[in-house]
């Protein structure tokens, strides 16, 4: 239920509010609701469990048009490449995913698609994801797409399949979160390190049971794409979701979309869509907001993106966590990413840098980072292997357009096919045991990128000058 105002009388309403009410079918009770589905997207990876669940019980999919499939997770992202992939059984993942997307009817964009990419950026190039809308999808990262105003988040695989079936699902009703920021970023300071910061601030675990509105001069200053990622790592404070009110500048992005709505259409959605904010005076449960007027670049020191400092400090002692279970996370996240407390980032020799994921790997990011390239003229260091992996076709193609892809191999890069890549690893693709990692991921758990390997997450700018320097370091000359 939504907060009480003065003598119990219901405030105004929130964004989630609004967006919660217009999906809801009918209420289960006092914190669940059957919630209409208005969007459903699949990957390779888990797909093909909720897709042939269905096709099992012989059941079709409701609204066959609202459904769409991707192969992101499990492809290789290698010059070449096809249905075998370098992670054991991958390939009958991808099989099986394109067998069941046929027999369903739904939308699949497969390996050979020019339009195929990583499930959270295609989602939004292509209009899928619109202001407004639900969309679900088998991936925590799903959030993302609250970045345009949409009511996103992540299920499981039967869940996705009850959707598909039946177009609703049951869900528990989150509490509500407004995160405010006083201030605007300063140059070379990014929604990565925005969102890294937050986490810092309050906790992986901070936003647990909530959604979170992201408001503030800084948040209306971001472009959409930042707001993306901005969004995206809400599930890395354990939040059911993030959100930003849409504005001119997400109708200016979304209009044209392949699936979005076209002529007088267009204008109804767009006159909705600008409603779509918080009322004056709307109560949320929490709320905070901080001043990042002197916000540096973030760097993680260990494996959990709270475990996060400006780039220029010192990795912090054991002694100084703030309880006995914190003390024993920090021990052991030193004791795997081989740093010393006390010490800076910066002492630290890198062996690789990626460029990619459904946070980092849009155009707006790879031209950032290759502006760094040709603004300082510096080439990746010797002996560092560095990737960049497009998030989609669509980036790539635009990309190679502006001679991006040019930027990147003079300078030592790889350059990919569209795909998760290194952000994902199931026994394919590694970096290699203890090898240190500056990446644009939004996770650094063990394991993550690979058995042992030592993963440093932060901004594409920061990425790419640590490439360049051969040791951690964020790019002070923006």
């Amino acid at each position: 239920m939504r907060p009480a105002g003065v003598n119990g009388f219901v405030v105004g309403n929130t964004l989630f509010d609004k967006l919660w009410q217009a999906h809801e079918v009918t209420t289960l009770s006092e914190r669940q609701s059957l919630l209409y589905v208005d969007r459903i997207f699949l990957h390779e990876r888990t797909g093909s469990v909720a897709l042939n669940g269905l096709l099992e019980k012989q059941r079709s999919v409701r609204r066959r048009e609202h459904a769409f499939c991707t192969m992101d997770h499990i492809v290789d992202t290698l010059p070449g490449r096809g249905d075998d992939t370098l992670m054991p059984s991958g390939r009958d993942f991808i099989v099986a995913t394109r067998h069941a997307a046929h027999e369903t009817g739904i939308q699949l964009f497969d390996i050979v698609d020019a339009d195929q990419g990583i499930v959270h950026v295609i989602s939004p190039e292509l209009g899928i994801a619109l202001p407004g809308l639900s969309l679900i999808c088998p991936d925590s990262h799903t959030c993302t797409l609250g970045g345009l105003g949409a009511l996103a988040w992540g299920v499981g695989s039967t869940e996705a399949e009850h959707a598909l079936a039946t177009s609703t699902l049951r869900v528990t009703r989150p509490q509500t979160m407004r995160v405010s920021f006083a201030g605007l970023l300063g140059a070379g300071v990014s929604a990565k390190d925005l969102i890294l910061f937050t986490i810092r601030e309050l906790s992986a675990s901070g936003g647990a049971g909530y959604a979170i509105e992201f408001a503030g001069p800084a948040i209306d200053a971001l472009p959409v794409e930042a707001r993306l990622t901005l969004c995206n790592m809400t599930t890395e404070l354990s939040a059911f979701t993030g959100l930003i009110a849409p504005d001119q500048k997400v109708l200016d992005y979304c209009v044209g979309r392949r699936y979005a709505p076209q002529g007088q259409l267009w204008d109804q959605a767009a006159q909705h869509w600008q409603s779509l904010r918080s009322d004056e005076g709307a109560a949320f449960h929490q709320e905070h907001c901080f001043d990042i007027g002197s916000l540096k670049p973030q760097l993680s020191w260990g494996t959990s993106p709270q475990h996060c400092v400006d780039w220029d400090d010192a990795i912090p002692h054991v002694r100084d966590a703030p309880d006995a279970s914190a003390s024993a996370a920090w021990q052991r996240a030193q004791d795997y990413m081989g740093v010393t407390p006390g010490s800076q980032l910066s002492d630290y020799a890198l062996d690789a840098a990626f460029i990619g994921s459904c946070t980092n790997s849009r155009l707006s990011d790879l031209q950032l980072a290759a502006a760094y390239l040709v603004r300082t003229g510096h080439k990746v260091a010797k002996g560092v292997k560095a990737l960049c992996v497009p998030g989609s076709g669509q980036v790539k193609r635009a990309a190679e357009a502006e001679g991006l892809d040019d930027i990147f191999r003079s300078a030592g890069f790889e350059w990919r096919e569209p795909g998760c890549s290194m952000c994902f690893f199931a026994g394919g693709e590694s970096f290699g045991k203890g090898v240190r990692v500056a990446s644009t991921t939004n996770r650094n758990f063990e394991g993550r990128q690979g058995l042992g390997v030592r993963t440093h997450i932060a901004s594409p700018l920061t990425v790419v000058a640590s490439a360049c320097a051969g040791h951690l370091v964020a790019d002070t000359t923006a």
